[in-house]
């Protein structure tokens, strides 16, 4: 039996065979109520192949981590790093909500233990976090997560509150909540009392404003419009104001993106709770910015962990991409406005990032995850206590209550998983099972199971990429595919079919030039290791072929194509996975490659097919023109130069107008251009063994020295644009290499060096 079909088989299992927690309710009725009711975990199964990725998560990583650590700071304040208190909160959300969906009584047993551990640190005032008493909630120099810390406390005590009824988590929370009022603002901003333009301790809205629901306390929802009003202090991050005025979240604080979901999930429990519009439409600004300008293929944003320019995407690991919080905090954000619109354009978001993104930076393995996850080069798995740890288990551990839904008596489904969910429906509990055919063919059939008849409506989310779906009776509204309300009766019978079939998807923007392959919610990547007899996936092109692949037989999904090397040789066979599954063996992986029909000088760079050499041969020996900018070369051999140079040479004249330079890496002792003897230049040849000729210099390159290299970033670019195109054969930079602590020598280094035409 493949694992898809025992899988299919496990998810059909009564849910009444397990002893269903029932969450405790809301104290405080919403004034914006949620057009689609999230359902306790322990009413979904999710099988198939997310199901098996939900199933590691919790078997592989939840129930084994080592909660020791995460506790220790707690025990010995100060804790080990600034954010150490974090974890221990995430957990325990990813937890309980693994635990509510599956009934593991190893893992309920695990989370009572931590949950008393952690409550027993609570000081008599309320503070539960870990730092020593003079730096508590202030910004300090290495101590300023002190209220971010709190914040996950609440967060993991509410919901381990909410599922097994615990009091004392409860009372803990409360007495959190008391110190946070009695100290922001009366003893201070709490503004001051976190990075990113305040906005790290302002995220402690959310839990605050859950905090008001479960107790109908008066305070916490006062301290909830005290967090919103503080954004627009003197030097505050202004959120709500400049997402309703510039509609931009690059324009927003400082552009950090975790921190900026963070309370934008927050503002979406405010507006449910006060009925405040301005509130959602803000969020819903910010949202429609990110989809159309700053979100991956895969669904995941930011660059070094902040929002960046208009359709500004790299790829590459150097750009630091789709930090794995960021990913799930936009999951949360989909789901708040999934729930508050009903809208199946959030599900759609949801579905690309379970998929891809977040399903990429998660081993398939499930024990461990990766904090960036960049579209091309190495998956950097680590074991390491890090938020994105922490948080990536908290994404997937939202999979089963994002896939079934209720809406005024209106089932809605959103995926095509072999799945089950119980519900009540027109004043009967109503059981609905689906068995599929996905993720290899576009066919599932939902049954429904209950004791009466009932009458309800169904609507089943009908993705872009799945279109037609067609279900009799059923007419597509909205992105949604809808069947009218009626009575359904015990064993009726709703089939489902849509479109299952590959995609050659053009890019865009940063992706001019390159495209990339799907297979229904999947995008898809070229594994080296996969396909050891091709050249590296960053000197690939696709073909234009019907279909553009085939999936071929097994358990796994493998994808069968042909791509063509940089020279423009023959066709070669090639095989594709998925992004979740590529690189995970530690091979090097590709989304993006040169589209069909783009020569390889028009894809990347004019120097792409050319001989690269450096002034000396040095002891890293990466390539500089193969696009990878995670990759480089240095020219350290121990000895001292007054200049060095990187240079790519080309078989013929192209016509240049821009020429990119990567920094590769600082060193202790060098890696860098010694700036104050002059900036960078750029220097071209006209024709084979004719001399160099400086063309212009490399004026945004910092102003770096010897033994300073102003923070530049391992890949950082800089580029020098020319008035008119010049003809080039080769290309080089040159400079003054640095000697950092070690003055008896001196080198430089270098990621890439490109060339572009007008």
């Amino acid at each position: 039996m493949n694992r898809f079909a025992f899988l299919a088989a496990v998810s059909c299992i009564s849910v009444h065979a397990l002893a269903a927690p029932v969450p405790v309710p809301y104290r405080v009725e919403a004034k914006l109520p949620d057009a689609a009711e999230l359902l306790p975990p322990s009413d979904v199964r999710i099988g198939g192949w997310l199901g098996e990725r939900v199933a590691a998560n919790e078997k592989n990583r939840l129930l084994v981590v080592d909660t020791e650590p995460l506790l220790a700071g707690y025990h010995q304040k100060p804790g080990s790093h600034p954010w150490i208190g974090e974890h221990v909160g995430k957990w325990m959300h990813a937890a309980t909500l693994a635990w509510a969906n599956t009934g593991d009584t190893a893992l309920r047993e695990k989370l009572d233990r931590v949950a008393a551990e952690l409550i027993s640190t609570q000081e008599p005032d309320g503070y539960l976090g870990t730092y020593a008493p003079e730096q508590r909630f202030g910004l300090f120099k290495g101590a300023d997560w002190d209220v971010w810390s709190h914040k996950y406390n609440l967060i993991g005590l509410l919901t381990y509150y909410q599922y097994t009824g615990n009091e004392a988590a409860l009372n803990a929370c409360r007495k959190m909540g008391d110190l946070l009022i009695a100290t922001f603002p009366a003893k201070k901003s709490i503004l001051a009392a976190g990075t990113h333009v305040g906005m790290a301790a302002t995220s402690v809205l959310e839990p605050v404003v859950l905090l008001y629901r479960l107790t109908g306390d008066e305070r916490y929802l006062n301290f909830a419009r005290y967090i919103v009003k503080s954004w627009d202090e003197p030097k505050g991050p202004a959120i709500l104001k400049t997402l309703l005025t510039e509609k931009q979240v690059n324009k927003t604080a400082n552009g950090k993106a975790y921190e900026m979901l963070s309370n934008l999930v927050g503002l979406c429990e405010l507006a449910r709770v006060t009925g405040d519009r301005d509130m959602l439409q803000a969020v819903l600004n910010a949202w429609q910015d990110i989809v159309d300008k700053r979100l991956y293929i895969t669904g995941s944003a930011s660059q070094w962990e902040h929002f960046q320019t208009d359709h500004e995407l790299r790829n590459d690991t150097a750009a630091h991409i789709g930090e794995t919080c960021v990913t799930v905090t936009w999951i949360q954000l989909n789901l708040q406005l999934l729930r508050l619109t009903g809208e199946a354009k959030f599900g759609d978001e949801l579905e690309r990032a379970f998929y891809n993104h977040l399903a990429a930076a998660q081993h398939p393995q499930g024990h461990d995850w990766c904090y960036y996850t960049a579209l091309e080069g190495h998956k950097p798995y680590d074991k390491g206590i890090t938020c994105c740890h922490s948080s990536g288990p908290r994404g997937m551990a939202l999979v089963p209550q994002s896939s079934y839904l209720a809406s005024r008596d209106a089932l809605l489904v959103s995926t095509f998983e072999t799945s089950s969910a119980t519900l009540e429906l027109g004043g009967q509990r109503v059981t609905v099972e689906q068995k599929s055919r996905f993720p290899r063919q576009g066919e599932s059939v939902l049954t429904l199971r209950l004791a009466k008849p009932a009458t309800f409506a169904v609507k089943i989310r009908a993705p872009a990429w799945a279109a037609p779906v067609t279900v009799e009776s059923a007419g597509v509204q909205s992105g949604w595919a809808v069947l009218p309300a009626r009575e359904w009766k015990d064993g009726d019978r709703i089939a489902v079919k849509f479109t299952l079939a590959p995609r050659l998807v053009i890019g865009e923007y940063t992706n001019a030039g390159r495209a990339s392959l799907t297979w229904g919610p999947f995008v898809l990547a070229c594994d080296q290791k996969q396909n050891p007899d091709l050249p590296a996936p960053s000197a690939l092109g696709l073909i234009e072929s019907q279909p553009p692949f085939t999936l071929e037989p097994g358990d796994n999904l493998k994808f069968a194509t042909k791509t063509v090397g940089r020279t423009g040789s023959e066709p070669k066979p090639a095989t594709f996975l998925t992004f979740a599954d590529a690189g995970s063996d530690g091979g090097v992986y590709r989304i993006w490659l040169r589209a069909p029909g783009v020569t390889a000088a028009q894809n990347n760079s004019l120097l792409a097919d050319g001989e690269e050499s450096r002034s000396r041969q040095g002891n890293q020996h990466g390539s500089i023109n193969d696009g990878d900018f995670e990759s480089f070369a240095v020219t350290y051999d121990g000895k001292p130069a007054k200049e060095d140079w990187f240079a790519v040479a080309l078989a013929a004249p192209v016509s240049v107008q821009r020429v990119v330079f990567a920094h590769g890496k600082n060193f202790h002792d060098g890696g860098w251009f010694d700036a104050s003897k002059g900036k960078p230049k750029v220097q071209i040849r006209r024709e084979n063994n004719g001399k160099w000729e400086t063309v212009g210099d490399l004026s945004d390159y910092p102003a770096t020295t010897a033994t300073d290299d102003k923070n530049l970033k391992p890949g950082q670019t800089f580029t020098l644009r020319l008035p008119e195109p010049v003809k080039a054969v080769a290309v080089r930079v040159i400079g003054t290499p640095a000697c950092g602590n070690k003055p008896t020598q001196a080198f430089s280094s270098c990621a890439e060096l490109q060339a572009f035409g007008p």
